[in-house]
């Protein structure tokens, strides 16, 4: 009725006195504390086993081996945790303190067939851990997709006859970027783009966004309305993907580029496109111009893309001649 409970109501009619000066609850005496003797004998342990390399657990087997019982395995844990100078700890090595950080690849492309993206997606099937694998490669800059193939497994051999295929259908790019997985560091696959000249670059270890198009990609491909989801057999998987790469070749508006076709970006013909879509905006401009703020501009592709490319303030864009 009063919005209190039950023991706010008696402390507040019989307050305990106070103190003039009061012990915090982690100082207090109870009868399982550790002596402040004992604190220091185990810190003094746990040191000396930190500079001869040893772990908090092996200074306390062997104080126990000694016949020395000063408190529990856990408590010795903690005194090490709160000890202020931790410099004496030795440092075990792990995976990540035994290699080198990989530096970030950085590419930049200001026109097709100079990046090349690839990667290997999984399409679902009716049975519990199998699933088709569907190899797809992209230009960074026009995102059209210039490979691709489906395979009931990832294989070297396998890329390698993709990239063969689309080098002879596209002509060699300057460089070729996947993350680190096994078919993308091939022998088979790293010997042919060399004795091409092409170049290669990998994503970091567990950083997924270095290779941002491909998966970009496969993104659109499984969000299609039109998805299966899953796919009976090889047969079906290759047909579907199939008529996606030309639907997205060809008539895909990609929002990275300005509502155009990769189709149009790689072979140039945007330009034209974009001299129709600039005439009939100016031509709704100067019919309406009370529904706009300014006379309104056009968007083109853009000059430059490229993966871990520093920020511009104003990125530059191309314009129809």
């Amino acid at each position: 009725m009063i919005g209190l409970s039950r023991s706010t109501w008696h402390y507040r009619r019989k307050p305990r006195p106070r103190v003039s000066n009061p012990v915090p609850q982690k100082d207090r005496a109870y009868p399982a504390r550790i002596c402040a003797g004992d604190r220091v004998v185990i810190q003094d342990k746990i040191i000396t086993g930190w500079q001869a390399g040893t772990s908090v657990d092996h200074s306390f087997a062997a104080a126990w081996d000694d016949g020395v019982m000063l408190a529990s395995r856990r408590s010795w844990w903690r005194i090490a945790a709160a000890i202020v100078d931790q410099s004496a700890r030795p440092i075990c090595p792990t995976r990540s303190t035994n290699k080198i950080p990989r530096p970030a690849p950085v590419l930049k492309a200001t026109g097709p067939q100079q990046i090349w993206s690839w990667d290997i997606t999984d399409l679902r099937t009716p049975w519990r851990g199998v699933a088709f694998k569907a190899y797809s490669i992209i230009d960074i800059f026009s995102r059209k997709i210039v490979g691709w193939r489906v395979e009931q497994r990832e294989s070297d051999d396998l890329a390698t006859q993709m990239f063969q295929t689309a080098i002879t259908t596209h002509g060699s790019p300057a460089v070729v970027h996947a993350d680190s997985g096994p078919a993308m560091r091939s022998t088979d696959l790293k010997d042919l783009l060399a004795d091409l000249g092409i170049a290669q670059t990998h994503n970091r270890p567990r950083v997924s966004n270095d290779n941002p198009f491909s998966e970009s990609e496969f993104r659109t491909m499984k969000y299609r309305p039109n998805y299966p989801g899953i796919f009976d057999d090889l047969d079906a998987a290759r047909a579907w993907v199939n008529s996606y790469v030309s639907w997205y070749n060809q008539h895909h508006r990609h929002s990275g580029i300005a509502l155009f076709t990769p189709a149009e970006v790689h072979d140039g013909q945007w330009t034209q496109r974009w001299l129709q879509r600039d005439h009939a905006l100016q031509a709704y401009y100067d019919t309406h111009p009370e529904r706009f703020r300014a006379r309104p501009h056009t968007e083109s592709p853009k000059a430059t893309v490229g993966i871990n490319l520093p920020p511009e303030n104003d990125p530059d864009r191309l314009h129809a001649a």
